[in-house]
């Protein structure tokens, strides 16, 4: 492609509101401009390299199978109300209705709409298992969109959906899938990790996520440096060391103190001169409009989802400060167990089993209480994991060294089973002619997050520096012959052997300074540059640079293409990837 026919409209500046890297090379770098909030257009570099993502993962889910559909992106109240998601699926969800009065909404995920189209065409077992997949707009009504296109509104996705008769096959879909993740995303060239997570609104059995490892993620991942364990904060067990139930062992009675003004752990320990692994934290949430109390320990993490996931509910949210005030009769941060409300059901952290004799809330202002003992003082529904894992806890399959890195999701795998066959009755006919729902698996990759991803995983102080595989064009060919008739015509002569070889080049030949165009190479990431000009051609070379490490060399202008061919295989060796 010519640059001088191309649309690339490149900035000197950082973006006022852009918070993260990617977000700033991608609008810098003239990938794409921001139309509202959370909602972006991709211009013709940022869309090459969508579509070069979309495209390995097209493959690797052809080869894996499953068959490529496209479904409708407004869809029918009528079949979310089937699976209880419509009242329950939270704001997210972007509802409207049509002229005839009818409720819809913008797609944000595809289990109702494929689930009823299956169900109208499938009916026996000869017809399983099948796997569908899409790559298509996906919206999400975030409640603050932020970092360009890691949390838009508007993404583009991959999502598939497989149906099989039985758990057996079920398993082996969500491994197929598994394993075609592996194969995509290296392909893509990415550093990641597939990780243990939760299953969050879109329900089911057991689930991973694939994270790209780079310091500017969002999410954290907990992983053994002893074994192949890795788990998302939300999904990470904790194992609690052994020892004797102190629950309802002997400590003195429990009796109130006067705390005036110590709200927060390190306050109340301050005033009392305690530590904070003798503090109960209770704190104060809402599943699904019911209210619940957690505890954990002073100088723990509760996990909500853990709670969430405990009670059996779909959405979880502190209680709000007027609700705390209802249910306890105190300002917020003196909640305790202890003559806490009927109403309110109160679950603990396992590792409260393993001691006795606490300071908690009093549920009364600028009060706590002493000498707490949960099996005496308090009705406790249940124990369970409920906290956060430390780096200081031990492998939950191992017992190893446990780190924490950081992650970007970019794919998510599930095993759904009947969660919506049954509701949605998408059933089959068995070998027996008995009627059985199908067992279901779901999987996402964000086809336009990767892209973001990338960058967050490879740039430096000068832009992007792109994995060759999905970079908008392979290579950039810049000519610097000015006005040098000579060095304009050797240029044209190599940028058509290049395209004759199958390489996807950029041509530089716009009638700019070489500073300009050298900077906006690096600014965009072509992961292959180069350079012809009057010296070079006289002395019979072109220099080449890589992107990645900076390295420059020269190729010979006689035997070009071979030269060059040995140059980009190993560009791409350096990256773990195969040339195409």
């Amino acid at each position: 492609m010519r640059l001088s026919k191309y649309y690339v409209p490149t900035l000197k500046e950082d973006p006022a509101d852009a918070e993260v890297v990617s977000h700033k090379l991608l609008m810098r770098a003239g990938m794409i401009r921001k139309l509202t909030s959370g909602i972006y257009n991709y211009l013709p570099l940022g869309l090459r390299s969508v579509n070069k993502v979309a495209q390995i993962v097209r493959e690797e889910m052809d080869r894996a199978g499953a068959l490529e559909v496209l479904l409708p992106t407004v869809q029918p109240a009528d079949l979310w109300q089937e699976t209880g998601r419509w009242d329950y699926y939270g704001r997210e969800l972007l509802r409207f209705k049509d002229r005839h009065d009818r409720d819809y909404c913008l797609g944000p995920t595809h289990e109702e709409v494929i689930t009823d189209l299956v169900r109208g065409e499938i009916k026996s077992y000869k017809q399983l298992p099948v796997n569908l997949y899409q790559i298509q707009t996906k919206f999400r009504d975030e409640i603050r969109p932020r970092f360009g296109l890691m949390r838009g509104r508007e993404f583009i996705m991959k999502d598939a959906y497989s149906f099989d008769k039985d758990e057996e096959g079920a398993e082996k879909s969500y491994f197929d899938m598994f394993g075609a993740y592996k194969k995509a995303f290296s392909r893509i060239g990415l550093r990641f990790k597939p990780v243990q997570a939760d299953s969050g609104a879109i329900g089911g059995d057991f689930s991973h996520e694939f994270m790209v490892l780079a310091e500017t993620g969002e999410d954290t991942i907990a992983s053994c440096k002893s074994c192949e364990f890795a788990a998302n904060l939300e999904k990470a067990k904790v194992v609690v060391p052994d020892g004797p139930d102190m629950t309802a062992a002997d400590c003195p009675a429990m009796e109130e103190v006067a705390t005036p003004g110590a709200h927060t752990v390190d306050e109340v320990c301050a005033f009392l001169s305690v530590t904070p692994d003798k503090l109960i934290k209770t704190l104060l949430f809402v599943v699904d409009g019911r209210p619940v109390a957690g505890l954990v320990r002073g100088d723990r993490e509760l996990n909500d989802v853990k709670l969430r996931n405990l009670v059996g509910g779909n959405e979880i949210e502190f209680a709000d400060e007027a609700l705390v005030r209802k249910l306890t009769n105190a300002p917020v941060g003196f909640a305790g167990p202890a003559g806490l409300s009927k109403d309110v059901p109160v679950y603990a952290d396992s590792e409260l089993k393993l001691a006795t004799d606490w300071v908690a809330g009093a549920n009364k202002g600028d009060t706590h209480v002493r000498h707490l003992s949960l099996g005496r003082d308090c009705e406790v529904a249940g124990y369970a994991d409920l906290r956060v894992i430390e780096p200081t806890d031990a492998c939950p399959e191992c017992g190893g060294e446990i780190e924490f890195t950081k992650g970007i999701e970019v794919g998510h795998v599930f095993k759904l089973g009947l969660k919506y066959s049954e509701k949605m009755e998408a059933t089959f006919l068995d070998e027996n002619g008995k009627t059985k729902p199908m067992i279901m698996g779901c999987y996402g990759i964000g086809v336009s997050r990767i892209v973001a991803s990338a960058i967050e995983q490879n740039y430096d102080e000068n832009g992007c520096i792109f994995p060759p595989s999905i970079a908008p064009f392979e290579v950039c060919l810049i000519s610097l012959g000015g006005k040098d008739q000579d060095v304009a015509d050797k240029a044209e002569e190599l940028y058509a052997e290049i395209m004759q070889m199958g390489v996807d080049a950029a041509f530089d030949d716009r009638k700019e300074r070489p500073g300009v165009k050298f900077a906006e190479a690096d600014l965009i990431g072509y992961p292959m540059q180069l350079v012809l000009g009057g010296k070079g051609l006289k002395n019979g070379i072109i220099e080449a640079k890589d992107r990645k490490t900076g390295e420059k060399i020269e190729l010979p202008l006689d035997n070009f293409a071979e030269a060059f061919a040995a140059w980009r295989k190993r560009i791409w060796n350096n990256w773990g990837l195969e040339t195409n």
